[in-house]
């Protein structure tokens, strides 16, 4: 590093190299130039004579005024070792002297005027401090390596003396100054003053440049800057804002603070990228966190209750972000939301559910629905879909959907409707509905589901309805019961969803046994009726055997009798059991008066051998018709009841279907369909099904807590009685809600059937 060339040369001729004093009187001259008139420059020949007059003397065998007997050192190096010593000495007394003078100076300077004199002087020094270091490498190279590797402390290279030098003798007694007109410059723009940040950038790069490792002069630390810069700093942030936040907070709306708070935290991120060291922004936010933040937690958590009353996204969005920045600040902001959303729910189906008995599946699973909807948007645009909120939304969500004043009729009341509304969507029906709407509609019957505590009970109500579906064809389309499926398996796993599966299976077979039954005929020049025969799997449909004897109309009984010996052929070994009450089709009525176009009637089975009767003659009573068809009453008397409903007989006397009752065919019959659906469920079939599916749903779990219970046990050996309560619970979770009782029930049942025993201190053990 070279000096700028000078206007003149008036340097002195180079000293004689054994005389230290006339060797440093030479060498001062020049540094004198360096330290004060830099500007000036220097020419080549001075710039080389001060590096010659450093090595001649440092090189020297003796010198003026200096006794080798007195300072030599045992087995040093000589001369060189001893006589750069000197040099170095006089050069830290120059420094000094230097530094005492800026000391002085600086006295009569104050706040921006003392930055500026400050920042004026570290520069020159510093600069100058770089030119004098590389007219000593001669000094560096030998004398001061030598030293630093023989572990000498406090010896540095000659750049290092200057900022220690300027740190022991300015730095300590003008750092305090220098920083309170930082703190004041500060302070203004905090107050919205503009100020020249730059003054303080390279003050605070000047407080990291002190920073020198003691233990290894090398090193660099940040202690001098986080000390004398940072500490301070952070204090005065601290006595700002307190003072600040509190008379806002006094003056103001929480919601303004919030604002006010956000954009001083925004600003203080901003100072740091504009004049701060790095090293400052965490303690500087955590700072900030806590003085505008934690101590108003207590204030912005009491405003969180009316933000969510009145919908104010934007600005509990303004809140979280708050006061997500302290430890724990947002726990009680998830207690609030989960109790509030837990209210909303149970409020909508309150508001919807005034008669339980009438409720629409589609309104009730709309009003869920709905409450999801809002706060799952609420989560993701005011909490940035933090799991924490979302895991608060599902457990409120998980109590409004199963305690409710619907669930208060039967806890199973949720996934029984919410089956019946799929069933609805999955129904073909007048309305229509597109495929992508359709689709949507069963995610949305998903989230729901994902919510429901009792999926067997969903999954009994849900088989049931699809095996009507499948069996009266009357899917809107198999893609979406796929899909449902899926969706399904997804959510519960294989084994939920197995025995749909094969409902499907088994639908597809009937297909290709239909058309090959229907080939057979063809081939024996057999006349058979236009029908189609489900074959449906025992363990796989939940349907039940009719609970009446019945006797078939002839064409539908021969028809039957050549598709078994069809089968059978098919199948050696195989029992058909026929399933009468879902066997339906459809008759033509040419009777009637009103129309020239036949009337179609779409029937039962029981209905239309009901109305074949009057092919023969014009009226039957109750107890021929019942004698004919061999049907109970539990079975004859709905569907009587519906064929006089809709006026296809009339029923003499008037009254109540039963023995003794007379039934004319009505000429008069019209309708403004030709075809007219007779086919149709009763309420109290309806309610009878319903009771006998929450039959079947009992007894399915207590085997499925036995089987349960009889794995855990078998897997273990011993178990202590709460442990196994416990171990049950977790398994059976996923599918039901067990109650302790209802497990205790079981254990009582196993012990009577030996799978259990009982043993010492409370435990039970497994019987192979």
């Amino acid at each position: 590093m070279v000096p700028p060339p000078s206007r003149g040369n008036n340097f002195p001729a180079t000293p004689d190299r054994d005389d230290i004093d006339k060797t440093w009187t030479y060498l001062q001259a020049g540094i004198d130039r360096i330290m004060d008139n830099l500007h000036e420059g220097m020419d080549m020949q001075t710039y080389m004579g001060i590096y010659t007059a450093i090595h001649n003397f440092c090189t020297s065998q003796k010198a003026v005024g200096f006794n080798p007997q007195q300072n030599m050192h045992t087995g040093a190096h000589r001369g060189a070792h001893l006589l750069g010593e000197e040099i170095y000495k006089k050069l830290i007394e120059y420094l000094t002297a230097h530094l005492d003078q800026l000391v002085q100076e600086s006295n009569s300077h104050q706040d921006e005027a003392l930055l500026a004199f400050y920042i004026k002087q570290w520069n020159r020094y510093t600069t100058a401090a770089k030119y004098i270091h590389h007219l000593f490498r001669y000094l560096n190279r030998h004398w001061v390596k030598r030293e630093m590797d023989e572990g000498k402390k406090h010896i540095y290279d000659v750049y290092t003396l200057h900022l220690v030098q300027w740190r022991s003798v300015l730095f300590d007694k003008v750092s305090e100054k220098v920083m309170a007109a930082v703190l004041k410059l500060v302070e203004k723009q905090r107050q919205g003053e503009t100020i020249e940040h730059s003054q303080i950038k390279q003050v605070v790069d000047s407080f990291v440049s002190l920073g020198l490792d003691d233990q290894d002069s090398t090193k660099t630390t940040l202690d001098v800057y986080r000390y004398h810069f940072e500490r301070p700093f952070l204090e005065a942030t601290k006595q700002f804002y307190t003072a600040e936040s509190k008379q806002f907070v006094a003056e103001n709306s929480v919601v303004e603070y919030m604002k006010k708070a956000e954009t001083r935290l925004d600003e203080e991120e901003e100072r740091v990228k504009m004049y701060l060291h790095t090293d400052i922004a965490m303690p500087l936010k955590k700072a900030c966190n806590q003085v505008l933040i934690a101590e108003h937690s207590g204030l912005l958590r009491d405003e969180f209750q009316v933000l969510l009353d009145n919908d104010r996204e934007e600005d509990m969005a303004r809140m979280y972000s708050l006061l997500s920045r302290i430890p724990d600040g947002l726990d009680p902001l998830r207690s609030k939301f989960e109790a509030h959303v837990r209210k909303a729910g149970l409020a909508a189906v309150t508001k919807v559910s005034a008669d339980v008995e009438k409720l629409e599946p589609k309104v009730y699973v709309d009003a869920l629905l709905e409450i999801h909807t809002q706060y799952q948007g609420l989560v993701k645009r005011a909490f940035n879909d933090e799991a924490e909120f979302t895991r608060s939304l599902d457990n409120a969500c998980r109590e409004f959907v199963n305690r409710n004043d619907v669930c208060k009729s039967g806890s199973n009341k949720s996934p029984e409707l919410l089956a019946k509304y799929t069933d609805v969507l999955l129904r073909k029906s007048g309305t229509g509905i597109e495929e992508a709407e359709l689709e949507n509609t069963l995610s949305q019957i998903m989230t729901v589901f994902k919510y429901i505590e009792d999926k067997d009970v969903f999954q009994k109500f849900y088989s049931r309805m699809l095996a009507r579906r499948l069996v009266h064809s009357n899917s809107s389309s198999d893609d979406a019961e796929t899909s449902m499926i899926s969706k399904l398996k997804e959510a519960c796993g294989f084994e939920y969803t197995n025995k749909l599966q094969r409902m499907f299976q088994d639908m597809q077979i009937s297909k290709d046994l239909n058309e090959g039954f229907k080939e057979h005929a063809r081939a024996l020049d057999t006349k058979v009726l236009d029908s189609q025969y489900s074959i449906l799997g025992t363990g796989f449909w939940p349907l039940t055997a009719p609970n009446t004897t019945f006797n078939p109309p002839i064409e539908i009984s021969a028809d039957c009798e050549r598709f078994s010996r069809f089968y059978k052929n098919k199948h050696e070994g195989r029992k058909l059991t026929w399933l009468w009450q879902l066997c339906k089709g459809e008759v033509k009525a040419t009777y009637c008066k009103n129309t020239k176009t036949p009337y179609t009637f779409q029937v039962s089975l029981y209905q239309m051998a009901i109305l074949l009767l009057f092919n023969e003659k014009d009226h039957q009573t109750y107890d021929d018709i019942a004698s004919t068809t061999q049907l109970n009453s539990e079975a004859l008397d709905p569907s009587l009841s519906i064929l006089c409903k809709a006026k296809v007989l009339l029923m003499k006397p008037d009254g109540k279907v039963g023995p003794g009752a007379n039934f004319v065919l009505n000429y008069e019959f019209k309708s403004k369909k030709l075809r007219v659906n007779l086919n149709v469920g009763m309420k109290s079939e309806t309610k009878q099904e319903e009771q006998e599916t929450n039959k079947t749903i009992e007894e399915d779990r207590k085997l499925l807590l036995q089987s349960a219970i009889v794995r855990i046990m078998k897997a273990r050996k011993r178990m202590k009685h709460q442990q196994l309560l416990s171990e049950t619970i977790n398994q059976i979770r996923q599918r039901f809600v067990p109650k302790v009782s209802d497990i205790k029930k079981c254990i009582e049942i196993l012990l009577d059937k030996e799978y259990l025993e009982r043993l010492d201190d409370d435990d039970l053990g497994y019987l192979a």
